[in-house]
């Protein structure tokens, strides 16, 4: 199983994984930890991450980027307007009020959803992993932003499926920062709780967490943020400054030309890190637009004073953040930062002062999201066992359903009656599960609702579940409990909904069956909550109209409980005498989710996706084949002039090095852009000629050192066959003239034909291969190593001694296995085997002279004895 965590940043993104030794940081195809956000659609392929990166300047306008901005947003949405305007590739409104994004691709114009272009970007993240892996990465978790909508939640999920991924956990990133923070100290208190505030200045926003550490546990006090307040507001700054100069001095306006924009925007990344470090930093471009040369300057203390607007929106998430967690600045012990903008001087001069101390960097600022994300992984991956460390997430928004009434009077059924209670409010822990009890005769739907509090624009409608149908005897209310949960992901979805009906049976009554009875109405909130995290957080709620709620001890008017306090048994629930039965049955949903994907839009795009990864493997291999080509003709046109010189003919090099200018030339012109089967086809071609030049050349080089090991073969045995050692004397006089035979019949054979080589020139077919010489020292072994090693034959048994069994080839038994049979190896065994190890040795390869056992072969010889 996989462990994999993706860090998908506005401007780049980074993939970490877990491994026994602890959480690593991957490297892309050029070595680097960082991926840039970037998918570049291109007349042939996508070039995605680095290689888009490398493409954009020459391609700005099918150029991709911070689709993160625009997944699960309206186009209409002012937040997208604003970003439009910075973006150089073509956005549009789509059918649904989504934006769509037009490219040019496989030479035609495409248009592709934003959720589309951030699962063409995961895809490239999951190959990333993959290759460093040597596996199949499917589980994962995702770092997500805390402002996340549920809508936008749903996209980052649809978008993982599209790429084959299927994220265990959508974590926030502050969270993620907090756990990687966390885990690793072993000096967290055991009671006073420790209060770090971390403030992620990213991209393209702020948010700031508040987290509480015990020993062994992390609890998220708030969250804030500001969904427009990044790095690249401070780029804009600066490129807004220097277009205005350069409109001015030098008569050129790069708002009209989107490659200069790109290049201008990229120096003033540039100058704002430079920024970071000195008081001021030049800015030096050459041929921006116009074949003109632009040069500017600017102080840090003038890049603070254009920035001013954005600085002093930096206060507000901070103070949010204070006072939702009930917590003073005094309470505040740590501030870590992290994020690619919270480098600009500026910031941290807010941050102390806002703080009163010193912010820490005791964290990657880069990498800290991607190591959370991977450590979250693994917490909830079987395969890891992480150190036990409980994290308690809290909800950043609130969330409510609403219904319309029953109708049971004048005012309920009035068109605008409209009920809602809130169901998870603003730092509900996550998971979490509610159940609330509604009373209705027939078919209904309820609202699922969020409600931002730094939105004016009131609560966004999520999804409408219609309930039913449902039967209800005698055409009475039913009672009907609706399973309400909100996900580790942060999606609150309605899981179920149950008819409670009452049935009378014949049974005793007894205090067992009655506490049965009562129990029966609650256990399916129970069973929810045993099934979730202790974080979990459950109530049962009655969702009665205003008249019957507030003849009930459950919910009045709609509003539900407090956690605190116990769950309210319903009324039919308290029999004195019960003689019924709860008869429970499952009503059918059918849910509507504004904005979201179907599943067959989702599968549809599943395909897409295949088929445009298949386009660009393709083309890959199109291009290692076509650098095969050119490669060899670089190479074999080199070795020509160099070490094959000898082994080709004037005449025959001549034609080949005219063949392989000739394959140049085509490859630069004409073949410039061919398939891949063409360029396969060429390189055969030059192989046939380059083929038994390079052959000749081997056997030159190898045919040595193979010589070698026949004469070493054929000395050995014929030194064995020929010695007087007492070992060998069991061997018939004929089969060791054989033996000799064998040896000398080889020595002819090699000697005939070294001369028969030694009389050709290098660029001749050579006669004596290595193959041959192999295949000779192999027959030589075949035929001499069964006569040699020949065993000596047994000895005759005596009247008076037992006989002694024939030395077995194999090697003696373990230890252990001699444990098994004491009894069955008697006394006299002893002996046996003392005699067998000296008899073993007439079973050994024949030694040569001096006593050593004998080697036929060296290593390369397959066939050696």
């Amino acid at each position: 199983m996989s462990v994999v965590g993706f860090d998908f940043g506005n401007e780049s993104c980074i993939v970490a994984v877990a491994r026994q030794r602890g959480i690593d940081v991957v490297l892309n195809d050029e070595s680097k930890r960082e991926t840039p956000a970037i998918v570049c659609f291109g007349d042939k392929q996508r070039f995605i991450g680095t290689a888009g990166a490398a493409s954009t300047m020459m391609n700005p306008k099918n150029s991709i980027s911070q689709m993160k901005r625009l997944i699960g947003k309206k186009f209409a949405d002012p937040e997208v307007q604003s970003d439009l305007k910075s973006l150089p590739f073509a956005v549009t409104e789509g059918p649904d009020g989504y934006p769509l994004i037009h490219v040019r691709y496989l030479g035609e114009a495409r248009a592709y959803t934003a959720t589309q272009v951030f699962a063409m970007m995961l895809s490239n993240l999951k190959e990333i992993a993959q290759k460093n892996l040597n596996a199949a990465v499917v589980d994962c978790c995702i770092g997500i932003p805390i402002y996340f909508t549920d809508l936008q939640r749903r996209a980052v999920l649809d978008a993982a499926t599209i790429a084959g991924l299927h994220p265990l956990h959508l974590i926030h990133e502050t969270t993620a920062t907090a756990l990687a923070y966390g885990i690793y100290k072993t000096d967290l208190p055991e009671n006073d709780q420790l209060n770090v505030a971390f403030v992620d200045v990213g991209h393209a926003s702020m948010q700031v967490c508040i987290a509480g550490f015990k020993k062994g546990q992390l609890k998220v006090l708030s969250h804030s943020y500001d969904r427009s307040l990044g790095g690249r507001d401070f780029d804009e700054a600066l490129f807004h400054h220097f277009a205005a100069k350069f409109k001015e001095e030098y008569k050129i306006d790069v708002y009209q030309n989107a490659r200069a924009s790109l290049r201008l925007r990229t120096a003033c990344e540039k100058l704002k890190k430079v920024l970071s470090a000195n008081p001021e930093a030049p800015l030096n471009i050459e041929c921006l637009m116009e074949e003109k040369d632009v040069r500017g300057h600017i102080k840090r203390d003038d890049f603070e004073q254009l920035s001013l607007p954005i600085l002093e929106r930096v206060k507000g998430p901070l103070e949010k953040a204070l006072a939702e967690a009930g917590l003073t600045v005094e309470n505040i012990h740590m501030v870590e930062v992290v994020g690619s903008g919270s480098r600009v001087p500026a910031i941290n001069k807010i941050l102390t002062e806002f703080f009163k101390k010193e912010p820490r960097r005791t964290m990657n600022a880069s990498e800290c999201v991607a190591r959370g994300a991977a450590l979250q992984c693994a917490i909830l991956s079987p395969t890891f066992k992480v150190r036990e460390f409980q994290v308690n997430e809290s909800f950043p928004f609130s969330i409510s359903l609403s219904w319309k009434g029953s109708g049971s009077d004048a005012q309920d059924s009035a068109p605008d009656n409209k009920q809602s209670t809130l169901v998870f409010p603003k730092g509900n822990s996550i998971p979490s599960v509610k159940v609330l009890t509604f009373f209705r005769t027939e078919t209904f739907s309820v609202d699922v609702q969020c409600h931002d509090q730094s939105d004016t624009q009131g609560p966004t409608k999520i999804s409408t579940y219609t309930i039913g149908p449902f039967k209800t005897e005698n055409g009475e209310k039913g009672k009907i409990k609706v399973k309400v949960r909100l996900n580790l992901h942060g999606i609150v979805t309605v899981d179920s909904a149950t008819l409670f009906e009452e049935e009378e049976i014949e049974v005793p009554v007894t205090k067992e069956s009655a506490e049965e009875n009562a129990k029966m109405e609650t256990d399916e909130a129970s069973a929810d909550a045993a099934a979730l995290p202790p974080s979990s957080n459950d109530s049962d709620v009655n969702m009665q109209d205003a008249k019957a709620a507030a003849d009930t001890n459950g919910a009045v008017n709609g509003v539900p409980e407090t956690g605190d306090k116990p769950v309210q048994m319903d009324t039919d629930a308290k029999v004195e005498a019960p003689k019924k039965k709860v008869k429970k049955s499952n009503i059918p949903l059918a849910v509507v989710v504004y904005g979201a994907m179907s599943a067959v839009d989702v599968q549809k795009a599943v395909e897409k996706e295949f088929e445009m990864a298949l386009q660009d493997r393709v083309m890959e291999d199109t291009k290692d084949k076509k650098n095969a080509v050119e490669a060899y003709v670089y190479d074999m046109r080199n070795k020509l002039n160099d070490k094959y010189h000898e082994f080709v003919q004037a005449s025959e090099s001549g034609e080949f090095l005219a063949k392989l200018q000739e394959v140049e030339d085509w490859l630069y012109e004409d073949g410039e852009d061919e398939t891949k089967g063409v360029y396969v086809a060429k390189l055969e071609e030059l192989k046939k000629q380059g083929d038994p030049i390079e052959e000749r050349y081997k056997e030159h080089t190898d045919r040595d050192a193979v010589i070698e090991q026949l004469v070493y073969c054929i000395n050995s045995y014929r030194e064995v066959a020929m010695s007087n050692d007492p070992k060998y004397d069991h061997i018939d006089i004929n089969e060791k003239q054989k033996v000799l035979n064998e040896c000398g019949e080889a020595e002819n054979w090699l000697r005939e034909k070294k001369q028969q080589q030694s009389l050709l020139p290098k660029y001749a077919t050579p006669v004596l291969l290595s193959a041959d010489i192999r295949k000779k020292a192999e027959a030589v072994d075949r035929s001499c190593k069964p006569i040699m090693t020949k065993p000596k034959p047994a000895k005759p048994a005596s009247p008076a001694t037992p006989a002694t069994p024939e030395t077995p080839a194999t090697p003696p038994p373990q230890d252990s296995e001699q444990q098994q049979q004491p009894e069955q190896q008697p006394q006299e065994d002893a002996n046996v085997h003392s005699n067998g190890n000296a008899e073993d040795n007439g079973n050994q390869v024949p030694a040569a002279s001096g006593g050593e056992p004998m080697e036929t072969d060296k290593p390369e010889n397959p066939g050696s004895a």
